[in-house]
């Protein structure tokens, strides 16, 4: 159903929570959300919602967050765990999850409290009257961590925008997000292993909304050290496409372009202006020559290499959905 052109009675919303250490904070998440559930909720525009379940993802974290969700699933029946073999990290984690979504549209959160379920009406109210396909929390203050934390974050998202393209739009990445449902069950169908869940998102999606929230205090410490938080990064930075790789062609274009000035240089000041040259001119001459060569193949190499790894990884040469391209006029 196009839910742009023909809006169903009452929005339906699957809530996707990957559940790392989860065994403090997810009972009152819970029941924050179940809220949500027992009537039709209306937003501040007039559209109809409810949540239709929850689905926590277990993805094997070191508490006891397996007896949480039995708990949990017992207490509300809309609550449906999701059990992983092993921890595959947070982006798996939450495909997962959406692979089994049934709503019009699925709410990804975290499960430490920062995000306010309060917010999902605004995002709603956004989604609908922009028709994005994708809302993503832009948080107006700074998260609950340290200094450094927070400033490698923002270091990061300007990295995402000035180097990676300008289509990652400098503070969109956030766990905190409201997709089409379509849009969710597509990508979870198409991406494969060691995909960067953002990245895979702007592969189908060009609609891209913004909501802005408070974030509230975490009720745990984050599970992230820096490690794997670098780890994300450099993720994202190998499933973003063949824009960092070209750097490396750029590179050694420059080299190339570097030894024939020296060339011109050195035979303008032998010939012309009858200059001695010394020796370590035509060293200079011949290594930058020779590094700017090996640099442009092993640009052309890596491109070949990003394609091949965007295969695997499972971009999706075209996708049809049932909702047109653009917003109506």
């Amino acid at each position: 159903m196009n839910i742009f052109t023909t809006t169903p009675p009452i929005l339906l919303i699957s809530v996707v929570i990957p559940v790392y250490r989860g065994e403090r904070s997810l009972p009152s998440l819970i029941e924050e959300l179940s809220f949500f559930v027992e009537g039709p909720c209306t937003t501040s525009q007039g559209v109809k919602y409810a949540i239709n379940e929850v689905l926590l993802v277990h993805d094997c974290g070191p508490d006891r967050s397996d007896v949480v969700l039995e708990e949990l699933s017992r207490q509300y029946p809309f609550v449906k765990p999701i059990w992983l073999s092993r921890n595959f990290g947070q982006h798996a984690a939450t495909l997962s999850g959406m692979a089994s979504a049934t709503g019009h549209w699925v709410i990804t959160m975290d499960e430490d409290g920062q995000q306010n379920p309060n917010e999902i009406s605004n995002m709603l109210d956004i989604a609908i009257g922009g028709k994005f396909q994708i809302v993503y929390a832009q948080p107006l203050n700074q998260a609950p961590h340290g200094i450094l934390r927070n400033f490698c974050s923002q270091l990061a998202k300007r990295i995402a925008l000035n180097f990676l393209g300008a289509q990652y739009k400098a503070g969109v990445f956030n766990s905190f997000r409201l997709i089409d449902g379509e849009i969710a069950r597509i990508i979870a169908a198409y991406c494969g292993n060691g995909v960067y869940l953002d990245v895979a998102l702007f592969w189908i999606a060009n609609r891209i909304g913004f909501a802005p929230i408070m974030l509230r205090g975490e009720s745990r410490p984050s599970s992230y050290s820096f490690g794997m938080l670098l780890n994300h990064f450099w993720r994202m930075v190998l499933t973003s496409g063949t824009r960092p790789l070209r750097v490396i062609t750029i590179l050694g274009g420059a080299s190339f372009l570097l030894s024939l000035i020296l060339l011109g240089y050195a035979f303008y000041s032998k010939f012309v202006e009858t200059t001695p040259v010394q020796g370590w001119t035509s060293l200079l001459i011949i290594i930058s020559f020779f590094s700017g060569l090996i640099m442009v193949s092993l640009g052309v190499v890596a491109e070949y290499l990003a394609l091949t790894t965007g295969i695997v990884m499972g971009k999706p040469l075209y996708v049809v959905t049932s909702k047109p391209t653009r917003p109506s006029q």
